[in-house]
Formats: structure tokens, C-alpha cells, sequence
């Protein structure tokens, strides 16, 4: 049973297909982590637009898998970037996304195998 992630919408948009549902988790947990690390390079190094780019690359995904506080939180960090911020001002939104990523990809993984 999924805790840390919702299918709900996934499931709608492919008319329940299962490898459609496969295809979209495998992508999950082999793309975001990946694009996570670059957002967090660009945090890092204070390159706004890749760590916009990178944050609005993972944004439709958390939708998607319906993970709403790292939605939430990584609107926040485009907002950052837009703003140019400082870097401690976004660290702690970036640990919460990505624990919240951690968590949901171990599960995914779990439960699909993959």
C-alpha cells in the first residue's frame, strides 16, 4: 500500500494500463533522482536557471505522483530561483523534498520491483 506516493492520477491518465503505470514508476525512480542532483548542483553553485530548469523538470512528476508537500515545496524552490535567494534560505525545503523522494522511490521500488 502506497504511503508515500498516489497513483490515483497516473492510473487515470492510462486508463488503468499496467505497463503504462510501470513505464511512468521506472522513469520516477530512474529520472528524478538524477534531476534532483542537478537542481541541488545549481542551488549549490547559485546557477538559478538550472536549478529553476531542473525544479520545473521534477514538478510535474510530483504531481503526477501525487506527492503534494514536494509539490509544494518544489514551487517554492522555482520561486527561490526567481528571486535569486539565498542558498540557505532553500536547504531545508531541498532536504524535505528530497527525504520525501528517498522515501517514495524505496517504496516504489518495493512494490513494483523495479
Amino acid at each position: 500500500m502506497a504511503i508515500n506516493y498516489n497513483l490515483s492520477k497516473v492510473h487515470a491518465l492510462s486508463d488503468n494500463d499496467p505497463d503504462f503505470v510501470l513505464e511512468i514508476v521506472q522513469l520516477f525512480v530512474t529520472e528524478i533522482p538524477k534531476d534532483f542532483k542537478q537542481m541541488e548542483l545549481g542551488i549549490k553553485e547559485k546557477d538559478y536557471k538550472q536549478a529553476y530548469a531542473f525544479a520545473h523538470k521534477i514538478k510535474p512528476s510530483l504531481d503526477l505522483l501525487g506527492m503534494l508537500i514536494a509539490y509544494d515545496e518544489i514551487l517554492q524552490v522555482e520561486a527561490w530561483t526567481k528571486s535569486e535567494g539565498k542558498r540557505r534560505e532553500i536547504e531545508a525545503t531541498c532536504e524535505s523534498i528530497k527525504k520525501q523522494l528517498e522515501k517514495a522511490i524505496k517504496e516504489i521500488k518495493k512494490d513494483f520491483e523495479v
